[in-house]
C-alpha cells in the first residue's frame, strides 16, 4: 500500500500507485481534471503526491508517446491557418503543464532529433529554458550561465525609448535615448516583442584592444567624434509636484510669489523665474536654489491667544525649489486638480545627458564598463579602410568571463552590417559561425574578424591584428550626473553635530575606519586630524574631579557642578560624539573621569 498526499496532507492509500498516477494523468489530458493538477510517485518513499495548490510555476511541454511527439504536422498547419489555438492543443492532451514535482518523473527531450522511446515529453522550444530578457541575449548558448543572467539584468537597466507617449506623462526619474536602434544580431524574441517599437541601444563599432592603459578593469574608451554625432545621448526627466493643501479652520496654502513679510522668505533672485501666478514658465533654465513653484502656508501651530491677536499671524514659506546639485530646463507645466479638489501643479524638468567620464555602458553579455576617457577622433586608432571604432573594449574582459557570444556578436553584426541584413542569433537556433565567417570573407574582410589597425597619434601600423566588429551597446541609467557628490560645509545632524548622510541632503563623505588606515599607512597625521574634526567642540573640564564643567554665560565663567566655583576649569577640544558617550555613561551611573595632562 502506498500513501497518497494531496497538497502535502495525507488523504489515504492506494494498492497500485503506478496505475493510480497514470489514471490521474490520462484524466487530466481528457479534461476531467484541472490542467495544473500534478502528480508524482516516489518509489524510494513509496508515496504518491498530488499537487493542485496555487502559486506553483508550471511549464508547458509536448507529450511524447513511443518516442514520437503527439504534436503532428497537421496540428502545425491548422495553427498556421488559425483553425485551432493553443487552448485546443491543451484540451486534446497534446500539451502537458508540468511543475517541479511531476518533472522529477519525466524525461524531457531538448530537440525532436534527440527523442527515444524512453522520453515522456519534448520542449515546445529550447528557448523555453530561459526567461524573457535572457532570450534577448544573442548567441546566448555560447555564454557562461552567470554572464547570461547578468546580461539579462543589464538590459533591464538600459535607457531606451520606454513609451511612445512620454511627452504627455509625468513619470518619476525616467530617461529617454535620443537615437535608439534595432540590433543587427537579433533573436526570435525581438520580433515577438516588436522590439523595434521600444529599442534600448545602438549599433556601434567596437575594437578589442587596449588603449594607453585607459581601459583597464572594465573601463571603456570612447570616441569623441561618436559622442558629438549623437551616440549615447539621452534626456533625463523629473517632475516637481506641489498642491494647495487645506488645513483645519478654513486655512489653505497659497500658490503665488511669497510676500517679503512671509517667514522664511528667500532672496529676490530665487523667485526671479516665477510668473505672476507663482509658477515658473516653460523652457526656463533652472539650477539649484531656484524656486519652481512659489507657495506660502499658514503658520504650523496656532495657539488660542493668536486668534485674538491684532497683528495677523505671518505665513511661512513652503515653495518648491531645486535641491543641491540639480539643474535642468522646465519642459512642461500643467495646472489641474487632484481627487480632493485641491489645486495641483506639476512641472516637468528635463536635462540633456551627453556621455561623460563615469557613465556606464554595457553589451548584452554582462560586459559592463564605465567610460574612462573620451578620446578626440583624430587620436583614435583606425583600420586600413579608414573605420574608427566608437568604443575600444578591453581584451582582458574576455578570457576569465568566457563570454564567447560577445566575440561572436562582433563578427556576426559586422557581417550583417556589410551584407545589409539582420542576423538570426536566437538561443540554440542561431546562424552558424562557420557560415558567418564564409560570408564575411566573401565581403572582402578577413574571416576571423580581425583587421590591420594604425595608431591614431603616430600613424604607425600595429604589429598585432585587432578584432573589430559591430555590436549592440546599451547605455545604462547609472549616470555620473546622478551620483556625483561633494561638499565642504553644510547641514549637520542635531544629535551628533556630524554632517548629514546622503547625496540628497547635502551630506558629507564619510571617512571610515578603513580610510583612516590608508592615511595612517601614508603617515599623513595632520590630514588625519583635519579629517576627523567634523564635530570638534570645545568643552570646559574640571581639573579636580574630571567631569565636564558648565559655562555660565552671564558671569562669563565656568564652574564645576560637583566641586563648585573654587576649582580650576580648562577648555579642551574633543569630538562631540565623545561628549555624547560620556553623557550616556553618566546616565548608566558610570563616572567617566577625564584626566588632563599638565599645560606647557
Amino acid at each position: 500500500m502506498s500513501d497518497v498526499f494531496l497538497n502535502n496532507k495525507f488523504v489515504g492509500t492506494v494498492k497500485k500507485p503506478e496505475e493510480f498516477v497514470d489514471r490521474i494523468v490520462s484524466e487530466r489530458r481528457m479534461g476531467k481534471l484541472p490542467i495544473t493538477a500534478n502528480v508524482m510517485f516516489n518509489q524510494k518513499t513509496d508515496e504518491v503526491r498530488v499537487e493542485i495548490s496555487g502559486g506553483r510555476a508550471v511549464k508547458p511541454l509536448i507529450v511524447v508517446s513511443d518516442g514520437k511527439p503527439l504534436l503532428t504536422n497537421k496540428h502545425l498547419d491548422q495553427l498556421e491557418k488559425n483553425e485551432i489555438t493553443w487552448t485546443d492543443l491543451v484540451k486534446q492532451g497534446v500539451i502537458d503543464y508540468l511543475d517541479a514535482l511531476e518533472e522529477e518523473n519525466a524525461l524531457i527531450a531538448f530537440k525532436e532529433e534527440e527523442l527515444t522511446p524512453d522520453h515522456t515529453h519534448l520542449e515546445v522550444s529550447p528557448l523555453d529554458i530561459v526567461g524573457l530578457t535572457t532570450a534577448l541575449v544573442p548567441f546566448g548558448n555560447f555564454n557562461h550561465g552567470v554572464r547570461l543572467s547578468q546580461g539579462s539584468k543589464n538590459q533591464k537597466q538600459a535607457i531606451g525609448f520606454y513609451v511612445a507617449n512620454y511627452f504627455n506623462r509625468m513619470d518619476m526619474d525616467v530617461n529617454l535615448l535620443h537615437y535608439p536602434q534595432y540590433p543587427i544580431s537579433s533573436t526570435l524574441i525581438h520580433e515577438t516583442l516588436e522590439y523595434e517599437k521600444h529599442p534600448s541601444g545602438q549599433n556601434v563599432v567596437v575594437a578589442v584592444m587596449s588603449y594607453q592603459g585607459y581601459n583597464m578593469e572594465d573601463a571603456i574608451v570612447i570616441n569623441k567624434g561618436s559622442v558629438d554625432r549623437g551616440m549615447g545621448r539621452s534626456t533625463y526627466y523629473r517632475p516637481v509636484i506641489s498642491e494647495e493643501l487645506r488645513y483645519s479652520g478654513g486655512l489653505i496654502d497659497e500658490v503665488s510669489i511669497p510676500d517679503k513679510d512671509v517667514k522664511g522668505f528667500r532672496s529676490e533672485n530665487d523667485y526671479r523665474l516665477l510668473e505672476d501666478d507663482g509658477i515658473i514658465y516653460p523652457e526656463a533654465a533652472v539650477k539649484e536654489g531656484d524656486v519652481i513653484i512659489g507657495k506660502s502656508s499658514p503658520p504650523r501651530f496656532l495657539s488660542s491667544l493668536d486668534e485674538y491677536n491684532l497683528t495677523s499671524s505671518s505665513r511661512r514659506e513652503s515653495s518648491m525649489a531645486l535641491k543641491h546639485g540639480e539643474k535642468g530646463i522646465v519642459d512642461f507645466v500643467t495646472i489641474t486638480e487632484n481627487s480632493e479638489g485641491n489645486k495641483l501643479i506639476q512641472v516637468r524638468l528635463r536635462d540633456q545627458r551627453i556621455p561623460e567620464i563615469g557613465d556606464k555602458f554595457t553589451s548584452r553579455h554582462g560586459q559592463k564598463g564605465v567610460i574612462s576617457i573620451i578620446v578626440p577622433e583624430e587620436d583614435i586608432p583606425f583600420t586600413a579602410s579608414g573605420t574608427r571604432p566608437d568604443i575600444i573594449f578591453s581584451p582582458h574582459g574576455i578570457p576569465s568571463r568566457m563570454t564567447m557570444a560577445h566575440m561572436i556578436e562582433l563578427l556576426a553584426s559586422k557581417t550583417g552590417a556589410l551584407a545589409g541584413r539582420r542576423i538570426n542569433a536566437t538561443l540554440f537556433d542561431s546562424e552558424k559561425e562557420v557560415d558567418l565567417r564564409k560570408e564575411l570573407l566573401s565581403l572582402g574582410f578577413m574571416e576571423n574578424g580581425t583587421e590591420t589597425m594604425y595608431n591614431g597619434i603616430t600613424g604607425e601600423r600595429y604589429k598585432a591584428k585587432i578584432y573589430v566588429g559591430s555590436m549592440y551597446y546599451l547605455k545604462l541609467k547609472h549616470m555620473v550626473a546622478n551620483k556625483v557628490h561633494s561638499r565642504a560645509r553644510g547641514p549637520i545632524q542635531l544629535l551628533t553635530r556630524q554632517p548629514t548622510e546622503g547625496r540628497a541632503n547635502e551630506g558629507g563623505l564619510r571617512l571610515g575606519e578603513m580610510e583612516k588606515d590608508t592615511f595612517v599607512a601614508h603617515g599623513t597625521s595632520l590630514l588625519l586630524k583635519e579629517r576627523f574634526d567634523a564635530d570638534k567642540t570645545i568643552v570646559p573640564v574640571c581639573e579636580d574631579c574630571g567631569v565636564i564643567a558648565v559655562y555660565d554665560g552671564r558671569k562669563e565663567q565656568s564652574f564645576c557642578p560637583i566641586c563648585g566655583e573654587n576649582t580650576e576649569v580648562s577648555n579642551i577640544e574633543i569630538s562631540y560624539a565623545f561628549k555624547l558617550i560620556l553623557d550616556e555613561l553618566k546616565a548608566l551611573t558610570v563616572y567617566p573621569k577625564l584626566g588632563l595632562e599638565g599645560k606647557y
